[in-house]
């Protein structure tokens, strides 16, 4: 009889988790008996991954915030490491963070150890020399986005490009009427705030959003805002901000797309959020902020000219972007209001998403992956 499989999988942030999850759901399907350990957070562990530990409660972003966690960090690599050892599954997975992940896949390379990537590094904004690395330790990638494909091939490395998860994973329950009166909003413009699901970037980035809201809303009494709150986000961190009782203002948590979906326009921080909220044909301004270092250090870095993830699929900008010294309330509420005002820039902006929506493949993302994943083992 053919032993079971058994495969390792580290996700490190809560997107990953939540990609790594829906991963180990159709794996399953395709071979029940199929068993999975590895690093991630609470959506692995309801997929049935047995956790040798939760790595995204220590998700951080940039350089200096790293360093702060380091300790942590180099514990758990060396953990995963020695588990590998002990455990030589069918292949070790490896979903996203790629700053441990490629040093861990070069160190299962090392010890014969099949490695699998599921979402690319962004090669394709800085780091390109990764690719060389990535063609001698990862014995297979799978990438969503069909240029990451292009570049590889430019590269002489063939990967598998199975289109984007967010296609399946966006439904709409609610109708903008039902989500608006359900949390007792009017039926009225309405502007989605969308700060971020690490406690850093929400701290940095929350108030940016917050201000402008409250310039917009001096300026139209009419508006009314939605926060749309991550489930790594604490609520307490979003109440703190004094401005929130200024405002006609609601958190909504657990209800993501239905909420997007009844916004207007969004304020967005450059992330997955981007795409989820282009897939719903929602306008919005990309906005991020970091520290003065890790910003300064990835301006010498990036190569190419906006980090807005819609406007890179795009291959041009077509949402605004405030970064950095540009995250100003001001910036951003200027935005709103010229999308706002101009019928023909909504409509031009709302072909333009549509256009990346086509882009990002049919349904069944996941089912792709898995499949190839099988294949390889």
């Amino acid at each position: 009889m053919e032993t079971a499989k058994h495969l390792i999988i580290v996700a490190g942030e809560a997107s990953g988790d939540a990609r790594a999850a829906e991963l180990v759901a159709q794996i399953r399907k395709l071979e029940p008996t199929a068993t999975f350990a590895g690093l991630g957070g609470d959506q692995m562990a309801r997929a049935g991954v047995s956790l040798y530990a939760d790595l995204t409660k220590i998700a951080v972003v940039g350089f200096t915030e790293i360093i702060k966690h380091l300790s942590e960090i180099r514990t758990l690599f060396h953990l995963i490491i020695k588990k590998a050892e002990e455990e030589r599954p069918s292949a070790v997975i490896l979903v996203d963070y790629p700053g441990f992940n490629l040093r861990l896949a070069t160190e299962l390379k090392k010890r014969g150890i099949k490695v699998i990537y599921y979402i690319s590094p962004q090669v394709w904004a800085w780091h390109s020399q990764r690719i060389d690395l990535i063609k001698r330790v990862v014995d297979k990638m799978i990438v969503f986005f069909g240029f990451e494909k292009d570049l590889y091939a430019q590269h002489g490395y063939a990967v598998d490009c199975v289109g984007h998860p967010l296609v399946d994973e966006i439904k709409i329950q609610k109708s903008p009427h039902e989500l608006l009166a359900e949390v007792g909003l009017s039926q009225t413009t309405t502007i989605g705030l969308l700060p971020g699901s690490r406690v850093k970037e929400v701290q940095k980035i929350f108030p940016v959003m917050l201000q402008a809201a409250r310039y917009l809303y001096a300026r139209n009494p009419s508006l009314q805002f939605l926060v749309v709150q991550a489930p790594t986000i604490q609520t307490d961190i979003l109440n703190d901000h004094h401005e929130i009782s200024k405002l006609p203002i609601k958190i909504v948590k657990g209800q993501n797309y239905d909420s997007i979906n009844a916004c207007d326009l969004c304020f967005v921080a450059s992330g997955t959020a981007t795409l989820e909220t282009a897939l719903l044909l929602k306008p919005m301004v990309v906005v991020y902020k970091t520290s003065f270092l890790t910003w300064a250090l990835a301006k010498c870095l990036i190569k190419i000219p906006y980090i807005g993830l819609v406007n890179v699929v795009a291959g041009k900008k077509i949402v605004p972007e405030c970064i950095q010294f540009g995250a100003t309330p001001d910036r951003l509420a200027r935005h709103a209001i010229r999308l706002l005002s101009d019928k023909t820039k909504m409509a031009k902006t709302h072909n333009d998403l549509q256009r990346i929506k086509d882009s990002l493949g049919s349904p069944g993302a996941s089912t792709r992956a898995a499949q190839i994943i099988l294949s390889c083992l």
